[in-house]
């Protein structure tokens, strides 16, 4: 069996950081058997589906690296959706129900007050031709309903395990509106049916709609596939994610923190699994490691911090080439490779190098705190070309002739050259900020 996987969002809003955990599972799955990722656009809300979602939903993914072998929208499979739903109600298992939302909802709140299951009662099966044809001559139309079998539903799942629910205790759900339009519930199963759809991984929220789609793939004939229910994910405080409120959206760590894609992508391949939570600069060795097995029930929690913290750790390892068109966006045109592994020691986020740039190829303030020993220290600059041996070299000179050393001899040189306490190697800045420019910052000039 060649394994086929989908990740299935709605256009509705930003895909948040929760939803993008389910396509990176669902795609270090597929390739980690050698199968195949379906991307599908569940857009039969037509209301609140928009083509700005949809666009941002490809671009997510493509800059994470997710790329897909197929591509579905169900909007274009209306019709499919309509041969099904014609088949169901032949066979019986589709039936017609007239309760407005306002009847519904006080079935509901009656059987939640009796303390029983909000389970629908089946009251249209008893409606005779009669009562349809004056229900519907009063201007109501159908909304209808799959009858479930009242049997044991079961399946084993690659997170959860063994689960068992009984039909009697699920309500027969809605797959078709009043409008005529299908709902998830169908749709999905269809889609999956007709395209081959191996294994189903998705969040736990929907358990309760596996038992029943089980049985939609039993009536129309589709192959039943493995179940995989992950726990969602929560923010930090515990609180679950939306992507209507642009909770942890993936577009504003992207374009708004700066996060690296591989910093996300190594985070949210290892968040509630038994490995650790390490830095991986290619989705390849994401690949071997993956296991879903080692998937844990419990809840984990997204942390922005853990998040930043992952991604200084990647930028410590990335190649210039891997950075030089992230910097030239910055407006870095000239960085080379020299620059990068000078700066990158203390970088968060890429954009940081923008400041580095400037304390090495801009004018700077210096803070010459000790005038007498700038001084010193500037009649001991070796001639150029300089190199990283130049700071040792310097330096030596310097604590030889002055006595000066430890914090006493490198914080007044450091505060001079770069006008800051604080920064990456001097041996790795000194070569950049050339010796013109160092002279006149030890001397007091802006330079």
């Amino acid at each position: 069996m060649s394994v086929a996987v989908r990740f299935a969002p709605s256009p509705t809003g930003l895909l948040h950081v929760g939803n993008v955990r389910l396509a990176l599972v669902n795609w270090l799955f597929a390739r980690k058997a050698g199968g195949t990722f379906l991307l599908r656009l569940d857009d039969t809300d037509e209301e609140r589906s928009k083509p700005e979602y949809a666009e941002g939903i490809e671009r997510d993914l493509t800059w994470l690296g997710l790329t897909w072998d197929r591509f579905a929208r169900e909007s274009d499979r209306y019709g499919r959706y309509d041969e099904v739903a014609a088949a169901l109600k032949a066979s019986g298992r589709l039936y017609p129900c007239y309760e407005t939302p306002e009847e519904l909802n006080l079935k509901r709140a009656s059987l939640v007050s009796q303390g029983r299951p909000p389970i629908y009662d089946r009251a249209a099966l008893r409606l005779t031709d009669a009562d349809r044809d004056r229900l519907e001559s009063e201007g109501r139309k159908p909304h209808w309903r799959f009858k479930l079998e009242h049997t044991p539903v079961e399946w084993t799942d690659l997170v959860r395990g063994p689960v068992h629910f009984e039909g009697s205790a699920l309500s027969d759900p809605v797959l078709i509106r009043e409008d005529g339009r299908p709902l998830y519930t169908l749709t999905s199963v269809v889609d999956d049916a007709d395209l081959a759809i191996t294994h189903v991984i998705r969040g736990e929220d929907h358990v309760a709609n596996t038992a029943v789609q089980i049985q939609i793939f039993e009536a129309v004939g589709g192959a039943v596939p493995v179940f995989a229910h992950l726990p969602l994910l929560t923010d930090a405080t515990g609180q679950g994610l939306s992507k209507r409120l642009g909770s942890l959206s993936v577009a504003s760590l992207r374009e708004e923190e700066g996060i690296e894609p591989m910093a996300l992508a190594s985070l949210l391949a290892k968040l509630g699994t038994s490995d650790a939570i390490e830095p991986r600069l290619t989705l390849d060795e994401l690949v071997a490691e993956f296991d879903i097995a080692k998937v844990s029930r419990a809840t984990p929690k997204f942390d922005p911090e853990e998040l930043l913290r992952l991604n200084a750790r990647i930028l410590h390892l990335l190649p210039f080439e891997r950075v030089a068109g992230e910097l030239a966006a910055l407006g870095l045109n000239d960085a080379d490779a020299a620059f990068w592994e000078a700066v990158r020691p203390n970088l968060s986020r890429v954009a940081e190098a923008r400041d580095w740039w400037a304390v090495t190829h801009a004018p700077v303030a210096p803070a010459a705190d000790d005038p007498a020993f700038l001084a010193e220290a500037a009649a001991l600059l070796p001639e150029e070309p300089w190199d990283l041996s130049t700071w040792g070299t310097w330096t030596g000179a310097v604590k030889a002739r002055t006595g000066r050393k430890g914090k006493d001899l490198f914080l007044p040189l450091r505060r001079a050259l770069t006008g800051r306490d604080h920064g990456p190697e001097l041996k790795n800045l000194l070569p950049l900020i050339g010796r013109t420019r160092a002279q006149k910052r030890l001397a007091g000039e802006t330079a």
